[in-house]
């Protein structure tokens, strides 16, 4: 099998990407850290559950929403559960099933949290790109993700996170 190397003008957009990307998830970690004491994946969390009904989710839906293993999950609503801004509840229509439920102090840092990251991501990102910019944005990340998750394909992909186990043998680190 020959190895398709990327062409120079791929590995500029590569190289320009992963630069773009690190640099967009450690500003929004910094802020995050900074106004609320969480990492950006705990804020996604209680976002995601804020825009809920009834501000509660199946746990195995809020791993597919927000694109990781259950495992992480667990591990980021069992910290945010110890600072009393999520409890876990047993499903009532599925006894297999667990929800991650948004408490209403998670709901209160969150409020206090969202302007600065809004902000943020506005500043970092938005600010930067013009409308027309935007809309490519959303039709490139949009066709990656499909492609990634077999929406493109008639099989569909059975290694998305979400149906993992676990994506690593160890736990996140955990947060300062």
């Amino acid at each position: 099998m020959t190895t398709r190397w990327l062409t120079p003008e791929e590995q500029r957009a590569w190289r320009a990407y992963i630069a773009a990307s690190r640099l967009l998830e450690d500003a929004i970690d910094r802020q995050l850290q900074q106004d609320g004491g969480m990492p950006h994946l705990f804020y996604s969390v209680l976002a995601n559950l804020s825009d809920a009904p009834d501000r509660r989710l199946r746990m195995t839906d809020l791993a597919e929403t927000l694109k990781i293993t259950r495992s992480r999950l667990t591990y980021a609503v069992t910290r945010l559960e110890r600072d009393g801004l999520v409890r876990r509840e047993n499903s009532s229509r599925d006894k297999r099933s667990s929800l991650a439920v948004l408490t209403d102090a998670g709901m209160a840092v969150l409020e206090r949290t969202a302007p600065g990251h809004v902000e943020t991501v506005r500043a970092s990102l938005f600010d930067r790109l013009t409308a027309e910019q935007v809309g490519q944005l959303e039709e490139i990340c949009t066709g990656i993700a499909r492609g990634l998750q077999g929406e493109d394909a008639e099989s569909g992909a059975d290694d998305v996170p979400w149906r993992r186990r676990s994506s690593c043998s160890s736990p996140p680190p955990a947060s300062p």
